[in-house]
């Protein structure tokens, strides 16, 4: 049974949402419903659901954040299993995040949830589930498919969204302060090859220096420009200017080769859509 989650500020609007889509899509299951973004993102790492509808202004935390967040929870093998959600946004007058959604990255519904608008959504995201519950064929090896929530146009539309919803926010990092051995260094963020977190430090890597840092992958997400970096792994972010090419290892698992240095980056189970043309 699919699983979802209904997030807004607005009972009845909760409640009308969840009226509609028992209209629309009765085997749906509605396991949890949140009132602000907070409440969204820790019940989503509660329940693992499939699809998360959240509406975009919401009091704690936004819609918009509560998402990025949730496109940080650990999945596949890291999370029994999880492959990650469908984020389905709701909206009453955002016509900028109308035309941003319009491109097709992740679905939307304007307020109140209209039954026919909801039902083209829900054929959607049924049409993309299937596709992804698609057996491979002969020979041909299946990687997991890219899910919105890990796509690098996710990200970066989340990123505009979150900038447009509080432009007074603090601007992108351009640089990055660092221990080097004794020293403290300033590294430009275009410099950066690739960042990999630990339990608990980031090492930054360019081309002739390795650093570590005190911040996690998660928290750099927000904080650098992510049309400069994608993210391969829950705990690696590599600049696309740097990506060589993609391997395999004798595990079938996908290796990205960086210019500029001989370590190869492992694309984790929910990234592997990022490459799946080459």
């Amino acid at each position: 049974m699919t699983r979802a989650l209904i997030a807004d500020d607005e009972r009845l609007m909760r409640e009308q949402l969840r009226a509609r889509l028992k209209e629309v899509w009765p085997e749906l299951e509605i396991v949890a419903e949140a009132r602000n973004g907070q409440e969204a993102a820790d019940l989503t790492a509660q329940h693992y659901p499939d699809i998360v509808f959240l509406d975009i202004r919401m009091p704690v935390m936004t819609g918009v954040d509560a998402a990025r967040q949730i496109a940080q929870l650990p999945t596949y093998d890291e999370a029994d299993g999880w492959p990650g959600c469908e984020i389905v946004f709701i909206t009453a007058y955002d016509q900028y995040a109308v035309q941003a959604f319009e491109q097709g990255v992740v679905d939307y519904v304007l307020k109140p949830a209209e039954r026919e608008r909801l039902l083209v959504t829900v054929q959607r995201i049924k049409q993309r589930m299937a596709e992804r519950s698609r057996p491979a064929a002969a020979g041909e090896s299946a990687p997991a498919p890219l899910l919105p929530t890990h796509s690098p146009d996710m990200q970066q539309l989340l990123q505009r969204l979150a900038g447009q919803l509080n432009p007074s926010g603090p601007p992108k990092l351009q640089w990055i302060q660092a221990s080097v051995r004794q020293s403290i260094q300033m590294i430009p963020v275009e410099e950066v090859l690739f960042f990999i977190s630990d339990e608990k430090y980031t090492r930054v890597q360019t081309a002739t220096v390795e650093a570590l840092i005190r911040k996690p992958i998660k928290e750099l997400v927000e904080e650098i420009d992510m049309n400069l970096f994608w993210q391969i792994h829950r705990s690696t972010l590599v600049n696309i200017k740097a990506i060589a090419g993609v391997s395999r290892d004798e595990r079938g698992r996908q290796l990205v080769s960086v210019r500029g240095s001989n370590e190869k980056l492992e694309v984790s189970r929910s990234y592997t859509g990022l490459f799946k043309a080459m």
